[in-house]
């Protein structure tokens, strides 16, 4: 009996020191290396086009096939945003951005995942790169139209609502959603520089006239497309912040002077002076601020102070006790900000959390919140939180990321996982036949491993009911961020 009442008092004292040590943890690095894994896996689940050999979610089969072809431009591949079947490309090139930066900060402790992490970026800068390249003076931004879609429930595999392809030009500007595909492009090609030379070097090259064609033609991408992206990707924050996350991320690629000089011209008009408290598809201050702040702390750029300052108030806004704390959490402990698809927020101010630490430890510094410091340990616990809340440490035992775990949503709202594999079943399901497996109260036939849903509300109640989208739908940029956050504590986590 004393080996057992050892490691029941062990158990105890982590529980009395969880505050106090990141050393005692209810997951070990390997369950971070496990979490990981299928976080990137889940990408596969998302795939358009023609899937490869080694794709590794066998359920799944070739999709979109023809996408462009009615008009005249390759756009097969891609993903699929979310759980329907459409490729949105403003969610789609953040999502790339954020599987680079994942990699760019993170990518030494992928180990054995980071080639299938590049994989995943390589799918959506493939796509990017023709969405980008296929029409002068013209961006793709969309395949598929929404409403009709959103009318049917049907596996991809069996799609047959309109592939409509939508666009945006010098004519009908899109610079929000220009500028972050010029962002994921220069963030991936930092990921290929060293493996695959000339692709990085068509990425960065391609990154440069698509932000170029974004900030000469002015616009917001919502005003061109109107309901085709609207409600489901409105450009709530205009493009201002955009166009400074480019020009951010190209300066970081390219060390080009101008891009530079670009940011200190139009950083008071695009936000740089603005503190804001949310990182997402749509907003991208909070990341720029960070992502710039980088600059300062390594080589005192001093055009770059400004970006500090605002990180800092950013940070603070999360910790509680800080004088410019604000964010709001639910009694068990989870970052609340919006009651549809609150993670996604979660795990894009995870990542942040991480890589200002990262900034700050290896450059001595700390986040100064009025008259208070808050140091890069002390983030990185906040963050550990938040991670280990989505993964299973929560109130009601559940982890959020599918596949992942004793417990986890069986009800996914994802119409691929949720029909009747093509595999299984060779038939076609129309479009409302589909809505049969909609309200069933089966589980989801085929496992979409490593998705990450919506989450629970602000009392921390979770419904698995594949009718609420607002908490059971995944999302890919939902998961980016994540890869991030998990690669870092499965190279740190101490197994207990």
């Amino acid at each position: 009996m004393a080996p057992a009442i050892f490691s029941f008092t062990v158990q105890i004292v982590c529980l009395t020191l969880f505050s106090l040590s990141l050393l005692c943890t209810a997951f070990t690095s390997h369950d971070y290396s496990d979490a990981l894994e299928k976080s990137i896996l889940f990408f596969e689940g998302q795939r358009s086009g023609r899937l490869p050999p080694n794709q590794r979610l066998k359920w799944r089969g070739n999709s979109g096939l023809s996408d462009g072809s009615s008009y005249h431009v390759d756009l097969v591949g891609g993903y699929y945003d979310a759980g329907d079947n459409v490729k949105f490309g403003l969610p789609m090139a953040f999502t790339t951005t954020m599987l680079a930066w994942s990699v760019i900060e993170f990518g030494s402790s992928m180990q054995n995942q980071i080639e299938n992490a590049k994989a995943a970026i390589r799918w959506g800068t493939d796509y990017l790169l023709k969405a980008a390249t296929a029409t002068p003076g013209t961006l793709y931004v969309q395949v598929g139209d929404p409403n009709m879609d959103h009318k049917c429930w049907e596996r991809p595999e069996d799609m047959d609502t309109p592939r409509n392809v939508y666009k945006v030009s010098t004519q009908n500007p899109g610079s929000d959603v220009a500028a972050e595909t010029a962002a994921a492009l220069a963030a991936a090609s930092i990921v290929f520089k060293e493996s695959d030379p000339s692709y990085s070097a068509k990425l960065l090259q391609t990154a440069k006239e698509v932000f170029d064609f974004a900030d000469r033609h002015r616009g917001s991408y919502s005003d061109s497309l109107n309901s085709v992206v609207c409600p489901f990707y409105c450009s709530y924050s205009g493009y201002q912040d955009e166009l400074l996350w480019g020009a951010s991320w190209i300066h970081r690629a390219s060390q080009d002077n101008s891009y530079l000089s670009y940011i200190q011209s139009n950083g008071h008009t695009m936000g740089s002076d603005n503190d804001d408290y949310s990182f997402s598809w749509d907003d991208k201050r909070a990341g720029t601020k960070v992502l710039l702040s980088k600059d300062f702390l390594e080589k005192s750029t001093e055009q770059f102070q400004l970006y500090k300052s605002h990180a800092d108030n950013y940070i603070c806004s999360l910790i509680p006790g800080t004088s410019g704390f604000q964010a709001q959490y639910t009694p068990g402990g989870l970052l609340y900000k919006a009651s549809e698809s609150n993670l996604q927020y979660v795990t894009t101010t995870s990542f942040l959390l991480l890589t200002y630490a990262k900034y700050l430890s290896a450059n001595g510094g700390v986040a100064t919140c009025g008259t208070s410091t808050v140091t890069a340990e002390s983030l990185i616990a906040h963050a550990k939180k938040q991670v280990d809340y989505i993964l299973g440490d929560n109130p009601a035992k559940l982890s959020f990321m599918v596949g992942f775990g004793g417990r986890y949503p069986q009800h996914v709202h994802h119409r691929g996982s949720s029909v009747p594999s093509i595999h299984a079943h060779p038939d076609r399901i129309t479009c409302n036949d589909g809505f049969h497996y909609l309200y069933s109260s089966s589980p989801n036939p085929n496992v979409l491993v490593g998705a990450i849903v919506g989450g629970p509300d602000s009392k921390d109640n979770f419904a698995d009911d594949r009718n609420n989208y607002q908490q059971s739908e995944p999302a890919t940029y939902i998961n980016a961020p994540f890869v991030g956050a998990l690669a870092f504590f499965s190279g740190k986590a101490t197994a207990n």
